[in-house]
């Protein structure tokens, strides 16, 4: 249930929100935006998002490039209560703020984006940002135009020079990004990362139909026989070279389970991952 939520807006469109809520909610918080940043400042660290390790933990700040995927990992979350302050960015809205330029510290992407959602624990200036951002909703009658455009160019600044997240500063290069990729250049960042073929279209903006066209084309074969072989293979090459868990090996190559992985893995090299490490380990 939603107890309590606020919009500051800026240009027409809210900039910030104030969430107060107990979960499960029946329907997603409502964060339409293209990208935004949570930071929990009440959360009795309830899952979020488990393949990617979010939680509700008060202090962690979560940034993805999709406020409506936070939105609906918060609604669904276990059984608790959190409190939420939330930035909002639309590109339109980025726009007008930089005047069509780009901000301090900010770098051209070499590949998309393939990690959509990060967390992290907040940093002091991150926490004292938010905290402002707490006052600023206890008195709005004191906020203008100017002032909301120079608290988001603090936050994106804070962000941009996030060293410990490079995740995290290319989900903000990406906001301000010019570049297109490619076909092919979208496809192959998003080799080993769990996305089904109808997200990889949607990435390219293609239809299904024509994202498998455009793909045999390309690779001269489908993407799924294309997509698990070389997951496997990646597979292969890390156990050969990391002492990483199979597991979590598995996951870093795209597979959502063991159980998956060792079955495609055990069909294409004839054991499965766990006789494989072994076997090298007696031949060394």
């Amino acid at each position: 249930m939603i107890l309590e939520h606020k919009d500051i807006e800026l240009f027409g469109k809210p900039i910030f929100s104030w969430v107060v809520l107990t979960t499960p909610n029946e329907t997603d918080v409502p964060l339409p935006s293209e990208a935004c940043v949570a930071y929990i400042s009440e959360g009795n660290g309830q899952s979020l998002f488990v393949q990617e390790g979010v939680d509700a933990t008060s202090g962690n700040v979560i940034v993805s490039v999709c406020g409506r995927t936070v939105g609906h990992m918060i609604a669904k979350q276990e059984p608790g209560k959190m409190s939420a302050i939330i930035a909002h960015f639309h590109k339109e809205q980025l726009q007008k703020i930089y005047k069509n330029s780009k901000p301090k510290l900010w770098n051209e992407l070499e590949q998309p984006v393939t990690k959509f959602t990060v967390q992290q624990a907040a940093t002091n200036l991150i926490v004292g940002f938010f905290e402002g951002i707490g006052n600023i909703f206890k008195n709005q009658e004191a906020v203008t135009e100017d002032i909301l455009c120079l608290k988001v160019q603090e936050l994106i600044l804070l962000l941009l020079q996030s060293e410990s997240s490079p995740e995290i500063q290319l989900i903000i290069n990406s906001l301000f990004s010019d570049r297109i990729f490619t076909f092919k250049e979208t496809v192959d960042a998003y080799l080993f990362t769990p996305l089904s073929i109808q997200s990889l279209a949607v990435l390219t903006n293609k239809s299904l139909s024509s994202f498998k066209r455009e793909f045999k084309r390309v690779y001269r074969t489908t993407p799924g026989a294309y997509i698990i072989d070389k997951r496997l293979e990646r597979v292969a090459q890390l156990l050969s070279s990391s002492d990483d868990s199979i597991t979590n090996i598995g996951y870093d190559c795209g597979f959502s389970s063991l159980e998956h992985l060792s079955r495609s893995f055990k069909s294409k090299y004839g054991v499965p991952p766990s006789k494989f490490r072994l076997d090298l380990t007696v031949k060394q």
